[in-house]
């Protein structure tokens, strides 16, 4: 159990059945009337945040939020499989428990992934991934304005915007947060 008196920023509890996590919290004392806990927090399933006000004796379950390494295999329409490295048994997941950030992933490579209570909600790939240009246009001698870009399309098949001097067939390194290009591999 969790008391709403000692909430800290990252903690996760269970309210109607749907799982929060603290952003900001803040102990309020009023001259007058009792004392209050002005929080900020965030669905972790749906990701919408809400601003909530709770008494500090206000108490709830805690949420064990389970994050598991497992591989990436293979997509079969839009069914995403995916393998515990320890019993080998391939997970199912739809295509829309997959991030924005997953069209960075190819097969093999590791991914987080993200369950409460044996339901799979989310997909966290890592952070940095190595790939392939397979086509862009190439650069010309002279042109060498600076932050000039072209757009690359990845092994993976996005298409991220790079410097004018990335050809064809060099392997970058990316960040799947942001999409962004950060440096040859």
């Amino acid at each position: 159990m969790v008391v709403a008196g000692d909430f800290k920023n990252g903690i996760t509890f269970d309210m109607d059945g749907a799982v929060f996590q603290v952003i900001e919290f803040q102990h309020v004392k009023p001259g007058k009337g009792a004392a209050f806990v002005r929080t900020k927090i965030k669905n972790v399933i749906t990701g919408a945040v809400v601003e909530r006000t709770f008494s500090p004796t206000d108490k709830f379950e805690n949420a064990y939020i389970e994050r598991k390494e497992m591989q990436y295999s293979y997509n079969d329409g839009d069914l995403y499989y995916f393998m515990d490295m320890e019993s080998f048994e391939m997970l199912p997941l739809n295509s829309d428990k997959l991030p924005e950030s997953f069209k960075f992933v190819k097969e093999e490579m590791m991914c987080k992934i993200i369950s409460y209570k044996g339901n799979v909600f989310g997909v966290e790939p890592p952070t940095f991934v190595e790939l392939a240009v397979t086509q862009t246009d190439p650069g010309f001698a002279g042109n060498t304005a600076t932050n000039t870009l072209k757009p690359a399309t990845l092994e993976t098949g996005a298409v991220i915007k790079v410097p004018l001097f990335i050809n064809e067939g060099e392997v970058l390194k990316i960040d799947t947060r942001t999409g962004e290009y950060l440096s040859r591999a």
